[in-house]
């Protein structure tokens, strides 16, 4: 067997992972979190959710396309269109292309790169369909966040889990691996919230149809390079979509496309 030859047929192989970034001004962080990724033990694909970013993200992530081909890919809009629409348009991308899981992440370092494989080996364990990168599963695992901020987040949660009775401690995360069975039963373009609120209606659908989503600790650390996009209009959209999700709960609007 010519060995050397097999070495590149399975260096081609595509992965049955893809990591979905989406970013709007990342010119400081964006090649360094690909290049990240990419030195994983374990093989990611990336894909770009770019929005029009006035400060040249695009132009970075075109140069790195050539120097990984078959790795990265972009997909580009014609403007800051929302979080959630985003990974919709990721999450579409990915399925269309026969991704087995799927993962949301940050581009500003904020989730640590190495706890990708911690995401991925839960949630391709048997029984899981769907992995959280928990920042409160065991305490408030967040560093750099001044205290009123973690307050807010961690306070939120809990009213976001008396609202609509989930278990799940870190309900608005953005670290997240989805099994391509899981996001098969979710009627995407129904997806309503754009915003962190998308975290929450994300994790409340795939629970309410019957998914097991389980958490996994990470430490999460604020970014420190480029600009947060937080705004009181997200959180607020969080705050008040979870009556909604509860009320359409309860009318029987979330189910499955296929059966589970």
């Amino acid at each position: 067997m010519n060995f050397s030859l097999f070495s590149q047929k399975i260096s081609c192989m595509k992965s049955d992972s893809l990591v979905i970034i989406p970013t709007f001004n990342e010119k400081e962080n964006i090649e360094r979190i690909i290049r990240k990724v990419f030195s994983l033990d374990k093989d990611f694909d990336i894909l770009i959710v770019e929005d029009n970013s006035p400060d040249g993200t695009a132009e970075i992530v075109r140069k790195l396309i050539k120097e990984y081909p078959d790795r990265l890919f972009m997909h580009e809009r014609k403007g800051k269109l929302g979080l959630g629409t985003a990974y919709i348009a990721g999450f579409k991308w990915g399925l269309e292309r026969e991704y087995d899981y799927l993962f949301e992440m940050d581009a500003d370092f904020s989730h640590n790169p190495e706890d990708l494989i911690k995401l991925y080996e839960a949630a391709s364990k048997p029984g899981n369909d769907a992995a959280i990168g928990s920042r409160y599963i065991t305490g408030v695992n967040v560093v750099n966040w001044p205290m009123g901020r973690v307050l807010m987040s961690y306070y939120a949660s809990m009213y976001v889990r008396a609202v609509t009775g989930l278990s799940i401690m870190d309900t608005t995360a953005g670290f997240m691996c989805w099994t391509r069975r899981l996001l098969e039963n979710i009627e995407l373009d129904r997806v309503k919230f754009v915003g962190y609120a998308f975290q929450i209606e994300m994790k409340f659908t795939a629970v309410k149809l019957g998914f097991n989503v389980v958490e996994v600790p990470i430490i999460f650390t604020d970014r420190t390079e480029g600009t947060s996009k937080m705004n009181k209009s997200i959180f607020r959209e969080a705050i008040l979509g979870v009556m909604d999700l509860r009320l359409r709960s309860i009318l029987g609007k979330i189910k499955p496309i296929k059966a589970i």
